[in-house]
C-alpha cells in the first residue's frame, strides 16, 4: 500500500542542486512590550469616567472629512471690495462705464456751477443786477422825460387857450373914451402878419370908433383848443358882446366866433396872436 504523501512543503538545506549553499539565518527573539497598566485597572477607570452628552457627541465631526466639515465663514465685505467689484463691472461693460462716468462728471459740473457761493455765479448775479439797474434807470429816464414833455405840453395848451380868450375880449372891447389904450392892448398881444396889418389900419379904426361913439364890451362864452404843441396853438373862441353907437344908443347884442392862431414868444414869455379871423 503506498504511503500517504505529506503535502507540507519542507525546505531542506542543500536541496537546491547546482547552487551555492544558503546562508545560515539567525533567529532573534524579541520580547513583546507589556501593557502600560494592567487591563483590570484600565477597565475599572473607564467605568468610573462620566458618560458624554449624546447631543454634544453628535456635534463632533471626523477631522479631515470634507463632507462633514462646517462651511468656512464668509469674509466681511469692505469698501475696497465694493469699489473693486464696481471697477470690475465697469471693465466688463465699457459702454456702461463710460456713460456713468460722463453722467457723474456732468452732475458734478452742474452742481459746481449751481453752487451759490462760487465766484462765477456771484459775478453773473452782479452783472444781472447791473443790467436790471441800467434798464430801470433807462426806463425811468424815458418815462420821466415823457412825463415832463406831456406836462409841459398840457401847461402850454392851457396858457395858449387863456391867451386866446384874453385876446378875443381885447379885440371886441373898445370904447371911444379909451380908444388909444384899447387899441394898444390889441397891438401888444399881436405878432407877425396880424400885428403888421392891425398896426397899418390902427388909425382908421380909431377914427371910426371916435366918430360913431362906439362903446363895446365883450365876454367869452366858450374856448377850445383846436390843435397845437408847446410853441404853436389854434384856439376857437365864442364871444358875446354888447355894442352901442350913434345908431344904437341902447346897445345891441352881438355874437362872434373867432379863430386865433397863437405863437409862443420866448423873449416876452407870452403867447401872441399871429392870425385872427371871424368864422361865423
Amino acid at each position: 500500500m503506498p504511503s500517504r504523501r505529506n503535502p507540507t512543503l519542507k525546505v531542506i538545506k542543500g536541496a537546491l542542486s547546482g547552487g551555492p549553499a544558503p546562508a545560515r539565518r539567525r533567529l532573534v527573539s524579541r520580547p513583546l512590550p507589556g501593557p502600560a497598566e494592567p487591563i483590570e485597572q484600565v477597565l475599572e477607570r473607564l467605568d468610573r469616567e462620566p458618560v458624554e452628552d449624546p447631543a454634544e457627541a453628535g456635534e463632533l465631526t471626523v477631522v479631515g472629512d470634507p463632507a462633514e466639515a462646517d462651511d468656512p465663514p464668509e469674509p466681511a465685505s469692505t469698501d475696497t471690495d465694493t469699489e473693486a467689484g464696481t471697477a470690475a463691472d465697469t471693465a466688463a461693460d465699457p459702454d456702461t462705464g463710460r456713460d456713468d462716468a460722463i453722467d457723474a462728471g456732468g452732475k458734478k459740473s452742474r452742481s459746481a456751477a449751481a453752487a451759490p457761493g462760487t465766484p462765477g455765479r456771484g459775478r453773473a448775479l452782479i452783472a444781472l443786477l447791473v443790467v436790471l439797474l441800467a434798464a430801470a434807470l433807462a426806463g425811468a429816464g424815458v418815462y420821466g422825460h415823457r412825463w415832463y414833455v406831456d406836462r409841459a405840453t398840457d401847461q402850454a395848451h392851457r396858457e395858449a387857450v387863456a391867451a386866446a380868450r384874453q385876446a378875443a375880449v381885447n379885440f371886441v372891447s373898445v370904447s371911444a373914451a379909451s380908444v388909444d389904450r384899447d387899441l394898444q392892448r390889441v397891438t401888444a398881444g399881436a405878432t407877425g402878419d396880424f400885428k403888421d396889418e392891425f398896426t397899418r389900419g390902427q388909425a382908421q379904426v380909431r377914427a371910426a370908433v371916435v366918430a360913431n361913439k362906439v362903446q363895446s364890451h365883450g365876454s367869452v362864452l366858450r374856448a377850445a383848443l383846436v390843435s397845437g404843441d408847446r410853441r404853436h396853438a389854434v384856439v376857437l373862441v365864442a364871444v358875446d358882446a354888447t355894442v352901442k353907437n350913434v345908431k344904437a344908443p341902447d346897445g345891441r347884442p352881438s355874437h362872434y366866433r373867432i379863430q386865433l392862431d397863437l405863437t409862443w414868444d420866448g423873449d416876452s414869455g407870452e403867447w401872441l396872436v399871429s392870425k385872427l379871423q371871424f368864422v361865423g
